[in-house]
């Protein structure tokens, strides 16, 4: 909705008259008119008016809006076969639920993402959509609450503190699967990268200083570990958000709620979801605990944080092309500045950077808000809601984007890598072990004073022939992958 037309409703509220194109609706704090092409209603409305804080609506969030019309679809297929709900209503009800499911109507989940109430604008702002919705299943117009009350029927049983964190676990689902779907695709691509640059040799280092050699196909490989274990650790994170206080109502004990609801309707979400939720064991407990989001907060940290360090790694090994290693080109995807001619950019590992960021300061965010939580509700699940999803989201759109527009077409500048490792004071350390630390210091000293290589300096110096320097210098045995070996008898995993 234009700001003008919401201005043009909060004028015409003082007027007698029902104006054309509106319909009239009353609330706890009196009547107002509300364009009658709208589906939502009154409390709505007063959202709209009462929370013009960022501008994002939570239709931003499909995952959400999806699950909150699974959620309201399985009680009113609940209350129905509890004899609590007519057939005719709850039949309608679901419908209006079906196709807000497959997409229709989002327009109309207008509430902004932050909101106080925890989360009451938005569970109101549902329940006026899909009771206006169904009303025109039976035939009747929008705001005919009569048939079909946004709060008597299509909230029966409920409240916004058992719907709300409910749909966010549900909606999470949704969006954590194409999150583990991204990381996924990206440790892929790592992993093809692994076998492309297997035989390519190149110096690893530590403290950006020379280290000890070591292939390319084993630099990317580690990558692409690292994101196989984020993604492991979000299906960890994602069953403790299975748990659902659903049937709790207020503040867990479940007043309101017919005795058989909360079971039945945990049994019909699974069955209209696909999500495998499950009751609490508590309700009183899950009514007011947000554990389970800062737990996933903190692993979508973890994977941000992972996920810019190697990006800074493929920005370092790409640094240059004269002035920095220059071990790596990233594919060029635009130009790199207005004034430098020719300059091209690391621009998608900057972007994943920022994303990280982000994720990092969100996790603040859930962190405060879970800490803000007062006796038996937290007030603050709006803005954790909000977070997790903007997180997730944005995440899974990194992940995209750095495996196909920059992961995918990389390529290795190996004759300059080779080159490297020749002249690194690091290959003194292969020869530590046959000529001894005190000569393999001064080996390195004197490569370093001199310019000269290190196999030249030590042939020169008697300590090994040149045969021995090839047969030790050999790319495989540089390289060779360190296993931690299983003593089986003493039950130890660790190598010596």
């Amino acid at each position: 909705m234009t700001d003008a037309k919401k201005h043009a409703i909060t004028d015409i509220a003082e007027t007698d008259s029902l104006p054309e194109g509106f319909r009239h609706e009353h609330d706890l704090l009196g009547d107002r008119w509300v364009v009658d092409g709208s589906y939502f209603g009154v409390h709505t409305l007063r959202a709209i008016e009462n929370f013009p804080i960022t501008g994002i609506p939570i239709s931003t969030y499909a995952d959400l809006i999806v699950a909150l019309a699974c959620v309201k679809q399985a009680s009113a297929l609940t209350n129905a076969e509890l004899g609590l709900l007519d057939s005719d209503k709850a039949d309608a009800i679901a419908a209006a639920c079906e196709e807000i499911r497959a997409g229709s109507l989002h327009e109309h989940f207008v509430v902004d993402v932050i909101q106080g109430g925890a989360g009451t604008s938005t569970n109101m702002n549902a329940n006026e959509v899909i009771a206006n919705r169904a009303l025109e299943h039976l035939r009747r117009d929008r705001g005919d609450y009569a048939v079909i009350h946004p709060l008597e029927h299509v909230n029966m049983s409920q409240s916004t503190n058992d719907v709300y964190p409910t749909a966010v676990k549900v909606g999470l689902q949704f969006a954590i699967r194409r999150l583990h779907g991204a990381l996924t695709e990206l440790s892929e691509v790592f992993g093809a990268k692994a076998l492309e640059f297997a035989q390519v040799l190149k110096m690893g280092r530590t403290q950006l200083q020379d280290a000890v050699p070591m292939t390319l196909g084993q630099e990317f490989g580690t990558y692409g570990v690292m994101v196989t274990e984020d993604a492991q650790r979000l299906l960890e994170a994602a069953e403790l958000i299975t748990e659902i206080n659903l049937g709790g109502t207020a503040i867990g004990t479940g007043i309101n709620a017919h005795p058989r609801y909360a079971g039945l309707v945990c049994q019909r979400l699974q069955e209209v979801s696909g999500v495998p939720v499950t009751p609490a064991a508590d309700l009183v407990e899950a009514t007011q605990d947000v554990g389970a989001f800062v737990q996933l907060s903190g692993v979508l940290k973890r994977t941000a944080v992972k996920l810019s360090k190697v990006c800074n790694d493929l920005r370092l090994l790409s640094s240059g092309p004269r002035a920095g290693l220059s071990e790596i080109n990233l594919p060029a995807v635009q130009a790199g500045s207005s004034i430098m001619p020719g300059k091209v950019n690391p621009v998608i590992p900057e972007a994943v950077n920022q994303v990280a960021f982000e994720v990092v300061g969100n996790d603040v965010a859930i962190s405060m808000a879970a800490e803000g939580g007062q006796l038996q509700l937290n007030a603050f699940e709006p803005i954790i809601t909000h977070a997790l999803f903007e997180s997730i989201t944005h995440l899974t759109n990194a992940c995209r984007a750095l495996a196909s527009r920059c992961v995918a077409g990389i390529t290795a500048n190996e004759a300059h890598l080779r080159h490297v490792v020749e002249q690194s004071i690091g290959l003194v350390t292969a020869l530590n072990p046959h000529i001894g630390y005190t000569a393999a210091t001064e080996v390195a000293a004197g490569a370093l004073a001199t310019g000269r290589s290190i196999p030249a300096l030590v042939v020169e110096r008697g300590l090994l022939t040149e045969e021995e320097v090839a047969l030790i210098l050999r790319p495989e045995a540089l390289v060779r992958t360190a296993r931690p070996e299983v003593d089986t008898d003493a039950g130890n995993a660790c190598g010596a």
